[in-house]
């Protein structure tokens, strides 16, 4: 999904976090990185410090012991090489499918963030390396299953080590698939003989989760804010009230995301002769239906959510991840902050969020298609009942995009499937949250579609009644793309363009280029 304008401005890595924006910058549009000259200084320091305790006879964990259940096993000074190779071919062992090229780019672009924080105790050469392979556009071929969330995304950053060692495969800058070795010598880059510590320091994180956390963040954003959209054509063309989406109405129950909810609403529906035409008196309706009138208190409770998400995805982007880590006086010390929990928590979260969202919208179309609801519409909005079907089908992949939402919304965080002989007795499973959000999210975004599809021929076949200038901008970009009333034909297509409309941020850049207020 692209949600926002594509950033070509570098992105500098050092010692403080990077924002979610920068992150989305590099993983998702390809902006340079560059590395902070200061931080380089803290890498050298900390490295330094490795290295004196790899000449100590006593033994340090992961430095001059083995890993995991493993780790009172001594390894003698000629053998640490080997160990730190094996480590990651071992854990290379990822399964399944290939993982998308911006979740990779974001994993290793926040495993670079936390090398180049000096707590690990890597080499300049090896941050230096990661930084060459993002900037050549290289991307290691990672899949999808293999990380249980504790002790860090093990098997996908595992190939991501492997491939700066110049072993496994990658996909180049224009997406072919190639050898590492080959890819890395057409780039100029050599390939990494990895010192002590370093092959556990380039896998012992949560950046796949938390890449795919950042990047939900950003889709989520920019899907809610659609939401509201939507819901407000749909609000419009089945003849509803927006007189409850007053602000001193909203004020009353004092939520933060209902309150932008609601202002997206009257923005949206400002101006719109179809609501005036039945906004007196006359109107004998008491109330609308709960899809219609709650909108905002729903889709403000998943703005809310999405922004306790960011809240931790800001804290762990800030964070340092690994194990043993190098404190600021010089200590080496084993530590748990590998768990994957408080990621693995608010994806879960954003994927309940998601569902309900997606559940109410696909309500919304429902009704639509209903003669006994929609406010005197063709029943299915059909051009001629009984010979053309209409948007009857069209509802029908919306519902089973919400039940398997509602499936996806099931927690994985609640899992645990001890690993490592026991010494990983207790794992977050936020890998595996994180992809079923990815889906999730993709969900949300063709239900939304279908419901502005649904909503703008309604919208249209209202005539000679006509939308409010924010919605009847929208009616004009579907319409534009082909989805206007008419005799039955093959809808997928239309579905499918509508959808990357959505996706792209258009409906959002349209319908914020004809509002009087602004959207958010």
């Amino acid at each position: 999904m692209s949600t926002s304008a594509p950033s070509t401005s570098p992105v500098t890595v050092g010692i403080p976090g990077l924002s979610i924006e920068e992150v989305v910058a590099v993983a998702r549009h390809d902006a340079p990185v560059v590395l902070d000259p200061a931080a380089l200084e803290e890498v050298e320091r900390s490295r330094a410090i490795v290295d004196g305790l790899a000449a100590d006879p006593n033994p340090h964990y992961g430095i001059s012991t083995g890993f995991g259940a493993l780790a009172t096993t001594f390894i003698a000074a000629d053998r640490r090489a080997q160990l730190q190779a094996s480590l990651v071919r071992s854990h290379a062992a990822g399964s399944g499918a290939e993982v998308e090229r911006e979740v990779v780019r974001a994993l290793m672009l926040l495993r670079l963030s936390t090398l180049m924080t000096g707590r690990t105790g890597v080499r300049r050469a090896t941050v230096e390396t990661y930084a060459a392979i993002l900037n050549a556009g290289i991307t290691p071929v990672v899949r999808e299953y293999g990380s249980l969330g504790c002790s860090g995304d093990l098997a996908p950053l595992a190939h991501c080590a492997l491939v700066a060692m110049g072993e496994g495969e990658v996909r180049t800058a224009d997406g072919e698939l190639a050898d590492a070795g080959a890819a890395l010598a057409a780039e100029g880059i050599a390939p990494l003989r990895l010192g002590e510590k370093e092959g556990l320091a380039l896998i012992n994180g949560t950046d796949g989760m938390l890449g795919m956390l950042v990047l939900a963040i950003t889709d989520l954003r920019l899907l809610l804010t659609t939401a509201d959209l939507a819901a407000s054509m749909s609000v419009e063309g089945l003849m509803g009230t927006d007189a409850v989406f007053a602000a001193d109405l909203q004020a009353l129950r004092p939520q933060r995301g209902q309150a932008r909810s609601a202002a997206n609403f009257r923005a949206a529906l400002a101006g719109s002769p179809i609501v005036a035409s039945h906004a007196g008196p006359e109107d004998g309706r008491v109330q609308d239906a709960y899809s219609l009138r709650c909108a905002p208190q729903v889709h403000g409770a998943a703005r809310d959510t999405v922004a306790h998400a960011a809240s931790v995805a800001d804290a762990e982007l800030a964070s340092a991840v690994d194990n043993p880590v190098l404190t600021a006086d010089g200590r080496v010390e084993s530590n748990g902050n590998f768990h994957g929990a408080p990621v693995a928590y608010v994806l879960d979260f954003l994927a309940i969020a998601a569902a309900d969202v997606a559940s109410m919208s696909e309500r919304r179309t429902d009704r639509f298609l209903d003669r006994a609801r929609n406010q005197g519409l063709p029943p299915f909005l059909a051009h001629e009942v009984g010979v053309d079907s209409g948007l009857m089908i069209a509802q029908y992949t919306a519902a089973g995009i919400v039940s398997e939402l509602k499936r996806l919304a099931v927690p994985a965080s609640v899992d645990s499937i001890p690993s490592s002989a026991m010494q990983e007795d207790h794992v977050s499973m936020g890998w595996a949250a994180a992809r079923k959000l990815r889906r999730a999210i993709d969900g949300l975004t063709r239900v939304l579609a279908i419901e502005i599809m649904t909503a703008g021929r309604g919208l249209q076949l209202r005539a000679p009644l006509q939308p409010g200038p924010v919605t009847g901008a929208l009616v004009e970009l579907i319409a534009a793309e082909g989805s206007v009333p008419g005799e039955d034909r093959f809808l997928s297509p239309e579905i499918e363009r509508l959808t990357e409309l959505v996706a792209s941020g258009e409906v959002l850049a349209r319908a914020s280029a004809a509002a009087a207020t602004p959207l958010n």
